[in-house]
């Protein structure tokens, strides 16, 4: 009997599964690492996950290594650049939106300290140990991504609605949704209790 893994990747692609089984749900407290996230989580609304994660290295380049301090300057040669990219989505209002959030991201690790405290605050400082049984049983939304969101908009970010944001909170570990049965959920959770201490 093979590795038992959460049922979303049951008939994904090998980037697919070794995304799943080395980052997703693991816990983020770099800025550079969270601002990727966030601006990949945008970018894949409307599409699905293996499509982002296969221009995923595309984007690495496009955007200088995702330098928010570099794609806050950019400019509408920038734009015309990127949308010219076929590396990447070519989508005017998700790279429009990129730089806002790169320029909204920076306001708000200037005003928090760290973009990780600012998100990590939504949870308390300590990532939610979730249990669900099946993939079906994950919520695409919950009130924390809706608050998170809301203020996200508030602070100028665009992209960022409640699903956008609760796919961000899985990606970067703030919730552990491995699925009980799954053979990182436990592995996800002691790295979990570790922060707690």
């Amino acid at each position: 009997m093979g590795i038992k893994r959460c049922g979303w990747v049951a008939k994904a692609g090998p980037l697919d599964v070794e995304y799943h089984d080395t980052e997703w749900g693991v816990p983020l407290y770099d800025d550079d690492r969270l601002f990727e996230f966030l601006i990949l989580e945008g970018a894949q609304a409307g599409l699905s996950w293996s499509t982002i994660l296969k221009k995923r290295e595309g984007y690495r380049r496009a955007l200088h290594g995702f330098d928010a301090r570099r794609i806050a300057r950019y400019n509408s040669r920038s734009v015309e650049r990127l949308m010219n990219d076929a590396s990447i989505v070519r989508n005017r209002l998700k790279i429009e939106s990129t730089i806002s959030n790169a320029r909204a991201f920076l306001e708000t690790q200037a005003a928090e300290g760290s973009f990780a405290d600012y998100v990590w605050g939504f949870v308390e400082g300590a990532p939610l140990d979730n249990s669900y049984r099946r993939s079906g049983d994950l919520p695409a939304k919950t009130e924390l991504s809706d608050a998170l969101s809301k203020d996200l908009k508030r602070r100028g970010f665009r992209f960022v609605g409640s699903t956008i944001c609760y796919a961000f909170m899985q990606a970067a570990g703030l919730v552990n949704d491995h699925t009980t049965d799954c053979f990182r959920y436990r592995e996800v959770q002691r790295l979990s209790r570790q922060r707690r201490r």
